[in-house]
């Protein structure tokens, strides 16, 4: 009997509030999801909806899946995080992550530079906060506690929060894509999430999780399709692709397409991105291969994903995160993915 478990990926809102997410995860918990995830980009929170889905479900875990560092202070996120976890009784998971230079230097208004520095100390801090040793302190140079750099009144000192935490494990899991950020996520953190993972090119990040612990989780989103026609099946998944792979970054750095190029598709990701910055976006989606599509998703037959699930279950990820979009979707995963 397999382990895999399962998560519904609820994403970020779009121009208004989608009033169905809260039935949705309900109908999840219902049918045995182990976790229900929240993002944020440059509009609705992860954290807010969160607390609404908490109230009205008992047992499904509250995943954020990211909320961005550069939002909020590292002791900001963890008094967020504690908040949470006391209202929902110990369900929450705090998934981070750095996002990208667009919105973290166009949106928060803040420099995108040392990434993976900036994570090793955010991540520490909010450690410190949970374990509620010692007054918080840090002497790194991207979050200095107590502040004493320019217009400081020489004021502050370190600080113990008020709040005891409800679990001072409370779980942090990252999202990354290039392979010192994943090394970073199997040093520091109790998870990973990573954005596109192929069961056929595990190597392709094997050296990076080398180190994780042995409990370390790794929740993977991807689409789920039971459809007989899976060319037709596949073009949302390649829009999606195209999308990431041209237009979610500059054309000299994006961290997607160089992933895409890890994972052995390196010219293929130079005509989608030549494509899409063309404004030829359709042309750009077709021009995904359709092995590559069809390795990051679940789409086909019945009797097709239960084969693929037979590989992703020699993998090291823990869970599928799946954008269910009604109840009968959310029931036939349930009965392809929990039922074997």
């Amino acid at each position: 009997m397999s382990n895999m478990k399962l998560g519904l990926s609820l994403g970020y809102w779009g121009p208004t509030a989608p009033m169905h997410h809260v039935s949705m995860a309900q109908k999840a918990e219902q049918l045995g999801y182990d976790s229900v995830w929240t993002a944020e980009a440059y509009g609705s929170d992860a954290l807010t909806p969160l607390a609404w889905i908490g109230a009205q479900t008992e047992k499904i875990r509250l995943g954020t899946g990211i909320c961005q560092i550069s939002a909020r202070t590292p002791t900001a996120m963890a008094m967020a995080a504690m908040t949470l976890d006391h209202l929902s009784k110990g369900r929450v998971i705090l998934g981070l992550g750095v996002s990208g230079p667009q919105v973290v230097e166009g949106w928060y208004g803040g420099p995108f530079s040392k990434p993976l520095s900036r994570t090793r100390e955010y991540i520490s801090i909010i450690r410190k906060v949970l374990a509620r040793e010692e007054p918080v302190t840090n002497d790194g140079e991207h979050y200095p506690l107590p502040y004493t750099g320019e217009g400081s009144w020489g004021l502050g000192k370190g600080l113990k929060s008020i709040v005891h935490p409800l679990r001072e494990d409370l779980p942090i899991m990252l999202g990354a894509e290039g392979p010192k950020n994943v090394a970073l996520a199997a040093e520091l953190a109790d998870g990973w999430l990573p954005l596109y993972y192929s069961p056929f090119r595990q190597d392709v990040y094997a050296p990076s999780l080398s180190n994780a612990k042995p409990d370390f989780e790794v929740t993977q989103g991807l689409a789920v399709k039971i459809t007989d026609d899976v060319e037709a099946g596949l073009v949302p998944v390649k829009h999606s692709l195209a999308l990431y792979i041209g237009g979610m970054g500059a054309k000299d750095r994006n961290f997607h397409k160089e992933l895409i190029s890890r994972m052995g598709f390196e010219a293929e990701a130079e005509t989608i991105q030549s494509l899409y910055l063309d404004g030829k976006k359709q042309e750009a989606a077709m021009a995904v291969p359709d092995a590559l599509a069809d390795e990051v998703s679940l789409i086909g037959p019945a009797d097709k994903i239960r084969d693929r699930l037979q590989a992703w279950d020699e993998t090291p990820v823990t869970s599928l995160n799946v954008a269910a979009r009604s109840d009968v979707e959310l029931q036939q995963i349930a009965e392809l993915v929990l039922d074997r």
